[in-house]
């Protein structure tokens, strides 16, 4: 794999301590399918003013780029990426409530915003209480679960485009639709997400989300590394039913499979490759349109070299 070049680590260095600098990190440890190769370098990003240096520079120099959150909807190749990875995570993940808002930086867990919530009595966010992914790629990819989804309780949006610039955009400049935002088709960096919610009971909310972590345990295969859903849903289907009815159910390859659980999760069963995910998820995509003529689209987002 080629190197950061120096100019390029050394304008990293002048604005990000070096505790939070990972030459060659394995992305394994930062994504939910616990697979893939190494970066050439992983930023852990604290502030904006981080991101308002680094990212200009990045387009000048033409060094790829990626904004990583936790890693939930990610599959790294087993070659590993040639570029930049800025982690928003736990360093950028301030949660502040006031009233019927939340204001969460874009490195805050779903689940932590979730928690928030619910200790203020605010009512509309626990859907998300056990979407393993960060506020921020919740926001672009318009998360839902259980009926809810991020457009309901989105009020606004702080981002930052390629040159460093930040806008304000509104729930609906962000064209949220099925798993899908401006985010997604524009360089657009989240920083922030103002939440607007209803007051609510506590202990009803509390035995809500406590419902829905019950019907996760029994539904998904959650003591498996996954992606989560690996397919959106075709409009008049369910991917997990369409996956299913092909016989799919268990199919496997290398330490990839479809869970046995819930056909519409590909899972690492131990020590699988990129690879092995890659080859289950075409193989699964060829046999339901096959069958079914139905186009499964997946979730998942490829990166680096496979």
């Amino acid at each position: 794999m080629q190197e950061v070049s120096a100019a390029v680590l050394e304008m990293i260095r002048a604005h990000v301590p070096a505790e939070d600098i990972l030459e060659y990190e394995p992305m394994s440890m930062h994504t939910t399918f616990r697979v893939g190769g190494n970066a050439l370098c992983l930023v852990k990003i604290s502030s904006e003013q981080q991101l308002f240096k680094l990212i200009p520079y990045f387009n000048q120099v033409e060094i790829p780029y990626f904004i990583l959150g936790n890693g939930s909807n990610l599959l790294v190749g087993d070659r590993g990426y040639a570029g930049i990875i800025l982690q928003l995570k736990e360093k950028f993940a301030s949660i502040e409530c006031d009233g019927e808002r939340i204001c969460a930086k874009a490195g805050a867990l779903m689940s932590q915003v979730a928690q928030q919530a619910m200790e203020n009595s605010l009512e509309g966010m626990a859907f998300a209480s056990g979407i393993p992914g960060t506020i921020g790629g919740g926001v672009m990819m318009n998360a839902g679960a259980y009926g809810g989804e991020m457009k309901n309780i989105v009020e606004n949006v702080k981002v930052m485009d390629e040159n460093g610039e930040i806008l304000i955009l509104d729930n609906e400049t962000m064209e949220f639709g099925y798993r899908s935002s401006i985010i997604k088709n524009r360089k657009f960096i989240v920083l922030e997400v103002t939440l607007k919610l209803k007051k609510g009971n506590k202990e009803e909310i509390r035995k809500e989300m406590e419902e829905l972590a019950a019907k996760r345990r029994e539904k998904q295969p959650l003591n498996y590394p996954s992606a989560g859903s690996t397919f959106k849903r075709p409009e008049g289907y369910f991917a997990g039913k369409l996956v299913m009815d092909a016989g799919l159910r268990g199919f496997s390859i290398g330490g990839a499979g479809v869970s046995e659980k819930h056909c519409g999760f590909v899972i690492n069963k131990g020590n699988a490759t990129a690879a092995d995910v890659t080859e289950v998820i075409s193989e699964v995509q060829e046999r339901v349109k096959e069958r079914f003529g139905v186009t499964l689209e997946r979730e998942v987002i490829y990166l680096g070299d496979f």
